[in-house]
């Protein structure tokens, strides 16, 4: 949502400015442009951007030309936490972090997802499935 906002305020700041330099047509068609891109932009790259929970793994998969995929098992996810700010409340969307257990990669995160709660629940369904269908671990033997 970030991303919007700052698109918002560029297209604002630089039609302004435009609109007090040079004429108001030049900074409403330069402000309007700069959003409609912004727009564009962020339309294409939540297009492109796909997240997969499955019984094993949890994916990310972002890109159009240049592909850039993301895992992690799920038996590695220790907190599973949502965020939703004013805006994203309103969308009902919101960005889903997985802290995940031997790595410091911070940025394993499901952003701008549709109903957060729900997506914490399937993961929390699906780590909880892992788990039953995960074999035991081996005993040590019993001294006698």
């Amino acid at each position: 949502m970030s991303f919007y906002v700052s698109g918002l305020v560029a297209a604002l700041v630089l039609g302004g400015v435009l609109w007090l330099t040079s004429s108001p047509e030049v900074g409403i068609g330069v402000g309007v442009a700069v959003f409609v891109l912004t727009l564009v932009i962020g339309y294409v790259r939540r297009l492109f951007t796909k997240y997969l929970i499955t019984n094993r793994r949890l994916r990310i998969t972002r890109g159009i030309v240049r592909r850039n995929v993301q895992e992690t098992r799920l038996d590695r996810v220790q907190n599973v936490n949502y965020a939703q700010g004013v805006i994203d409340r309103m969308f009902k969307v919101g960005t889903v972090d997985f802290d995940t257990a031997g790595t410091d990669d911070s940025e394993f995160r499901f952003e701008w997802v549709n109903r957060p709660d729900e997506v914490v629940r399937a993961v929390d369904e699906a780590i909880a499935a892992y788990a039953a269908a995960a074999p035991d671990p081996p005993r040590p033997p019993v001294a006698g």
